[in-house]
């Protein structure tokens, strides 16, 4: 499979319409997903870090086809340390459960600790978040409740914040999920353990994380990720006592597709007793897009995971596979396009704690982006209002009008990753003007690099960026292990044109080749704003900014 066979243009839909489907199911930026089955229904959430809301709940009958319901935070914890963003901080992989006729999330700030939400459905309300555990650096929590109701909790480390990893602990937890009680115990030493047997070869055990706790018959089962985010393999630990000793095996591997990492997911199963396993793909720039596997048990009670790779126990992602047999759900992706008629859908986010006054919601039939003070470089601003990329090549549109106050004022269409860029409106000393803006290594804080268009605006302008994926080598990293998709990355080339007619259409600029952000995919949006070291920045009133549309549509239209 070539990258041009993962190049569907405009939004990806994974159901084929005959019975099969396409990984991956969710295109876009859904890092480490976690699944719980309700009956016939099935609910996935997922890391949000600084984006918020956060916790997006989406919803599917089938497995393949996902729509967003709601999120289960309107702020992250503590709310004034996420006023700004923490661009990598906040909320990290997260656990949905349905306990005592409740939904229950659990996830981790490693800055903070574990969190808990609740509600008593999916679409909310959701309770504010409750810290359950202080523990500096804890990642990746799920909860387990014995058939009694006896509660543990199993939990990962993240190095950066607590000088160690490669480990699994498990605590205690109250029945009711609300409290964690005594210390923690390791139950999985990855630095102690045997090599494991991969398509690889025999491998030391490394970044062991991503717990998830289940049991079947009897044993108790732990489904965790190792050897890497991007490389790695999918794991399964089983033991007859929930405190070990735990025996060890890989499930699941890249083998010789192009689906790198399989890392970090959930196993569920249909009212029909089929087993699936629904994991993520680090995809760089198109960030960890959602991928589901077949999942059977062996004889011998181990699971294998994906197509089986021949005389080895362990299996391979499947690039396209057969339905689960379940509930015939209609073709659908998470929702993109956006005419503003009341407001703004389910699938946009700000990149900090959003203040009242960003946007004005009195408006109907089109969004008023306020003009926010904020940083010029906008690695920096909470007031972007950005969306997923919803496939790999596609161009995002709108139109908009810039209505401002002061010296300063800006506004447009962005791409937003380590490296930025943006097409758009900036009032200047000698009038509004049509600009193309971009920052390589914005989280470096580089200078910005602007063009400015040849053409007099009185009114609305439309604007495009026009995205497309470009391989980029990269350089051998420092692993026990080089699995080959770890020396390529899958970037979005990026390029941008405006009209002021919607007819004509002029290219601006060399384009960029967009980044990744911290730990998330790039990301595609608009903004306001009163730029810092301008007039506007510090003025007692501004303007605003007013888009008529968002649309995401097939191709590429360069002209």
């Amino acid at each position: 499979m070539t990258i041009d066979q993962t190049a569907a243009t405009g939004v990806w839909i994974s159901d084929q319409g005959d019975g099969t489907y396409i990984n991956p199911v969710l295109q876009g930026d859904y890092s480490d997903p976690d699944v719980v089955r309700v009956g016939d229904d099935f609910y996935l959430t997922s890391s949000s870090f600084t984006n918020v809301p956060g916790l997006p709940i989406l919803h599917s009958k089938d497995l393949v086809n996902w729509k967003i319901i709601s999120h289960a935070l309107q702020q992250i914890e503590p709310v004034a340390h996420h006023s700004v963003p923490r661009r990598g901080g906040g909320v990290w992989a997260p656990c949905i459960r349905h306990h005592n006729n409740q939904f229950m999330i659990y996830y981790a700030d490693p800055d903070f600790g574990v969190f808990v939400v609740t509600a008593k459905s999916a679409t909310g309300p959701w309770a504010k978040p409750q810290l359950i555990d202080s523990t500096k650096g804890v990642i990746d929590p799920c909860p387990f409740w014995e058939e009694g109701g006896k509660g543990y909790m199993v939990y990962a480390y993240a190095h950066s914040r607590s000088g160690k990893s490669n480990i699994i602990e498990l605590k205690e937890l109250a029945k009711d999920g609300l409290s964690v009680k005594g210390d923690g115990k390791i139950i999985i030493d990855g630095n102690l353990l045997p090599k494991v047997k991969t398509s690889y070869g025999d491998l030391p055990w490394f970044t062991l994380e991503g717990p998830k706790l289940y049991k079947r018959k009897n044993y108790y089962y732990l489904f965790a990720p190792a050897g890497s985010v991007k490389g790695g393999w999918q794991a399964v630990f089983r033991a007859k006592h929930i405190t070990g000793p735990y025996e060890a095996r890989s499930v699941m591997d890249q083998g010789d597709t192009i689906i790198n990492g399989p890392h970090q997911g959930a196993w569920v199963n249909t009212v029909t007793g089929e087993d699936w396993f629904l994991h993520f793909q680090q995809t760089d720039s198109y960030g960890r897009r959602v991928l589901l596997q077949p999942m059977r048990w062996m004889a011998n009670d181990w699971p294998i995971i994906g197509s089986p790779q021949k005389e080895n126990h362990f299996g391979q992602p499947v690039h396209s596979y057969k339905k689960p047999d379940a509930f015939v759900q209609t073709r659908q992706a998470p929702i993109v396009n956006d005419e503003f008629n009341q407001g703004f859908h389910l699938g946009w986010q700000w990149s900090a704690n959003p203040q009242s006054d960003w946007v004005d919601s009195t408006i109907t039939n089109k969004l008023r982006l306020k003009s926010v003070s904020s940083s010029e470089n906008l690695w920096e601003a909470g007031n972007l209002l950005t969306q997923k990329l919803p496939g790999m090549r596609f161009t995002a549109s709108t139109q908009f009008t810039l209505e401002p106050k002061r010296i300063g004022e800006r506004a447009g269409l962005l791409v937003l990753g380590y490296n930025y860029g943006w097409i758009g409106l900036e009032n200047t000393a000698d009038g509004i003007r049509l600009v193309q803006v971009t920052r390589e290594n914005a989280n470096l804080f580089a200078a910005e690099t602007k063009l400015t268009a040849p053409v007099t605006v009185s009114g609305a302008v439309y604007v495009r960026i026009h995205i497309k994926p470009v391989i980029v080598a990269q350089p051998e990293p420092d692993y026990p292990v080089i699995y080959p998709s770890l020396l390529r990355a899958y970037h979005a080339q990026v390029t941008f044109s405006y009209s002021l007619d919607d007819t004509h259409y002029y290219a601006i600029g060399p384009g960029f080749i967009a980044q990744p952000g911290r730990w998330v995919g790039t990301q595609v949006g608009l903004f306001a704003q009163a730029a810092s070291g301008t007039p506007a920045y510090v003025a007692t009133s501004t303007g605003h900014a007013e888009f008529d549309y968002f649309r995401i549509e097939s191709g590429d239209k360069e002209r």
